[in-house]
């Protein structure tokens, strides 16, 4: 039987067939009782898309990234080495990608495939401050991480603070962070405190309130002089992944924005000078010896990043990937259990969605925009029709304006996302 190819033009299909592609499931034929699994399916890994994955707590979301880090991390050599994930994990569960899936050999054998641990090709990184207690603990982890707080706009502490741009504690905080950036200061949390102590157009209050807030912000454990060195996480043929499940719940979204805003904007920036390259490199004009990986950015819990009905300190960032990113090389793959909670840009610009089950109508109108050509009920029926198996989705494929049902295939490698069970292991 022929494979279904998700999201691949015609034009590559005719040039390349299969190759750079991703095996993710099988289509699924009937329905409930009545269905059974034919073709494969694989998924195009030759381009950049924009791709949503949704549905309810427990039906597959972070199971079905994982499947498809795992196709990137063990495509051949000619295609993985110009290909680089980054994985920003808030629920830390992907650190488990370096270990066999050995829990599933019986599931896997019946599918013609074997555990496979991904240790040498997945590097996961840490807070610093927590780098140790992970090591104690004995679980798997490369690197610590931490952000410089000269890296960032006065506009993006503001947000990061959830402080409206016009309040006077955002003003007074924007000019001094503007000032020091202005003077080419590489500041830390204690410097932009004492320019603010220090400084005269700033009223009491104004600066009690700022002095106060950093000083809780110093202590989020994730500030450093070093920051993170961008080419250190777009090394060819790897999965990096950003696990910052353990942030205090106090700081924990204001620490992720932050995170998410700085390694967001990295990478487009690398991208659009490393895709001017390839160009001339194409021309002839030069000889192009290391080339940058094009990236696949996942992001989880994506609706608290780039949410529809406020600005974060990430949102900016997010939506030049989204809306300019292809073209530069930059995959964008959100992950969430609520698409309408979603910037509705990032589903508008979708072209792929993989949506296991979903109970909102209001997360229904939301893909639809993906697809005009089909009506909300239509989707309804499709996922309504699904097999209570677990792993089952919708592809909605914008390239070929098709929805498939799918069973997507088992992990190769352990899925650490199982809720805990009260017996011993």
């Amino acid at each position: 039987m022929h494979e279904i190819v998700v999201g691949r033009r015609k034009e590559d299909l005719k040039d390349y067939g299969i190759k750079c592609s991703g095996y993710i499931g099988k289509h699924i034929v009937g329905e409930r009782e009545e269905a059974h699994l034919t073709n494969q399916i694989v998924l195009d890994l030759l381009r950049p898309h924009v791709m949503l994955i949704c549905g309810k707590r427990g039906t597959g979301k972070s199971y079905s990234a994982g499947v498809i880090m795992e196709e990137i991390a063990l495509l051949p050599e000619e295609y993985r080495k110009n290909l680089t994930a980054v994985v920003i994990d808030t629920m830390g569960i992907y650190w488990s990608t370096k270990i066999p899936n050995e829990q599933q050999v019986v599931e896997l054998d019946k599918w013609g495939l074997k555990p496979t641990g991904l240790k040498d090709r997945v590097k996961v990184y840490v807070p610093f401050e927590q780098k140790k207690s992970f090591e104690d603990a004995n679980i798997p982890i490369d690197f610590g991480i931490s952000i410089a707080p000269h890296e960032f706009s006065g506009e993006d502490w503001a947000l990061a603070f959830n402080l409206p741009m016009t309040n006077p504690i955002a003003v007074a905080l924007q000019k001094t962070v503007n000032k020091l950036n202005d003077r080419g200061e590489k500041f830390q949390i204690n410097d932009l405190m004492s320019e603010i102590t220090d400084g005269r157009s700033i009223d009491t209050q104004t600066k009690s309130t700022l002095e106060s807030m950093l000083s809780v912000a110093s202590q989020w454990g994730v500030f450093g002089e070093e920051g993170i060195k961008i080419e250190e996480i777009m090394k060819p043929g790897t999965v990096n992944v950003f696990d910052v499940s353990r942030l205090r719940a106090t700081e924990a979204w204001s620490v992720r924005n932050l995170l998410v805003a700085l390694i967001s904007r990295k990478i487009y920036e690398q991208r659009v000078i490393a895709r001017k390259q390839e160009e001339l490199a194409k021309m002839g004009e030069i000889e192009l010896k290391n080339r940058k990986p094009m990236v696949w950015l996942f992001i989880d819990e994506a609706h608290q990043f780039i949410p529809a009905d406020t600005v974060t300190v990430s949102t900016g960032p997010l939506l030049t990937i989204v809306k300019q990113g292809r073209e530069p090389g930059i995959s964008f793959i959100p992950m969430t259990q609520m698409p309408n909670k979603i910037h509705p840009e990032v589903v508008s610009q979708c072209d792929i969605v993989i949506s296991h089950r979903l109970t909102s109508r209001d997360d229904l109108k939301a893909l639809h925009s993906v697809m005009q050509t089909y009506l909300a009920e239509d989707m309804w029926k499709y996922i309504d029709s699904l097999p209570k198996w677990m792993g089952t989705a919708i592809i909605l494929d914008d390239n070929s304006e098709r929805i498939y049902t799918v069973q997507m295939r088992p992990r190769l490698s352990w899925h650490a996302g199982e809720a805990a069970i009260a017996v011993n292991v």
